[in-house]
């Protein structure tokens, strides 16, 4: 019978990343706890009532748009795929990129330029290069100057990246201050297996690149992470398209620190023929996942369309090409009491965040070469509670 490791919950907070600066490798070590994701208090809220949209186009022409964040001012930054950093600024996407970095990026792959998360004055970036060992991830902060991005500074490098699948990719700053970062398993299962290795992860550093750990493990492809109003956090995952024997079972995880989420030995809630050997004696299972169907779900955020209104999770997908409204229970963090598809029809779906305006911000994902494009693809659209 194969051996179960019983790998203590405890010892798994804060895995401290070493060797991950410019240059740097790709292996995690444990080290004293640390603190987790910020908790304030919540207000007495309404419960979340029927949501329908009014739907506008803010952008379109964009290239394989892959994530969205907004400055102070009110401005949307975003990446395309390629390489390329936009800015929409007064409702008008400008001409010139802000940025264009030199990515590996190819026809029907997964890498290139992915996540981004702005605090001013600098903005931070998840790409993918041709490194001596393949392709790697690195992020990177970058100092805004007007309407550029200037003076990169490496925050982690040596993510391990696969010839063409599971980068991960997203980024995002916690109510804690800290940046949190997903990144894929490359399809190589047993990289997520490994508590020390940094793919398959949800990773946490300081924005300066300090204080670098492994904040929760066991994830196959996670492209998606939000925090609730009481600073709570959540992941996407995709599942198994045919590896380790098993199709579909996407996840939505309710995350915390220092858990393991399952794969390679769970996809979902199924068990794969991936086995036991070395495994932690517990996992945490999804608060949601999709069974024999594909959602291929990928950016998620909070919303609520007017204030005092409890937030319900907004999930966009690829190949369920819809966003998936989840009601998370107000008691319990990690029970799903309603779901429901709120958006049809723009084809795949890649990222969503909520705006200052209490609307949430759409983008499409037709021209990743995996999608069939529409007329004016891809887009950035405005959704307005109606």
């Amino acid at each position: 019978m194969p051996r179960r490791a019983a790998v203590n919950s405890t010892l798994l907070i804060g895995l401290a990343v070493t060797g991950c600066g410019l240059g740097g490798g790709s292996s995690a070590t444990p080290s004293a706890g640390s603190k987790t994701t910020a908790s304030p208090t919540a207000t007495a809220l309404t419960s979340p009532g029927p949501l329908k949209f009014t739907v506008n186009a803010v952008a379109e022409g964009l290239v394989a748009p892959w994530a969205l964040a907004f400055a102070e001012d009110g401005s949307i930054w975003l990446t395309e795929r390629p390489g390329r950093v936009r800015i929409i600024r007064h409702g008008r996407l400008l001409a010139p990129p802000a940025l264009t970095l030199k990515v590996v990026t190819a026809s029907g792959c997964e890498s290139g330029l992915l996540g981004i998360a702005v605090k001013e004055p600098n903005v931070f970036l998840y790409y993918t290069y041709a490194g001596s060992g393949g392709n790697t991830n690195r992020i990177s902060s970058f100092t805004i100057q007007g309407d550029s991005l200037v003076n990169e500074k490496v925050l982690l490098d040596g993510i391990p990246g696969g010839a063409c699948y599971h980068f991960g990719g997203r980024l995002k700053l916690g109510p804690d201050g800290l940046l949190y970062a997903t990144t894929g398993e490359g399809y190589v299962p047993s990289r997520a297996a490994s508590a020390s290795n940094l793919s398959g992860k949800i990773l946490r550093l300081h924005p300066d690149g300090t204080g670098r750990e492994v904040f929760a493990w066991g994830f196959r492809n996670p492209q998606g992470i939000a925090f609730d109003a009481s600073g709570r956090l959540y992941a996407s995952s995709n599942g198994p398209t045919g590896d380790l024997g098993l199709c579909c079972h996407d996840e939505i995880d309710y995350v915390q620190q220092g858990a393991f989420y399952g794969w390679p030995e769970f996809a979902g809630t199924v068990r794969t023929r991936y086995g036991q050997d070395g495994m932690p004696a517990q996992r945490t299972g999804p608060i949601a996942e999709s069974g024999n169907t594909t959602w291929a779900p990928s950016g998620i955020t909070f919303y609520s369309p007017r204030a005092g209104e409890q937030a319900t999770l907004l999930v966009a997908e690829l190949r369920g090409q819809a966003l998936r409204r989840l009601i998370i229970d107000a008691t319990d963090p990690s029970k799903v009491t309603a779901q429901e598809v709120v958006v049809q029809g723009k084809g795949r779906l890649r990222d969503v965040v909520a705006g200052p305006d209490h609307c949430a911000y759409l983008l499409t994902n037709n021209r990743d070469t995996r999608g069939t494009p529409q007329a004016g693809d891809d887009h950035l659209f405005q959704l307005c509670a109606s």
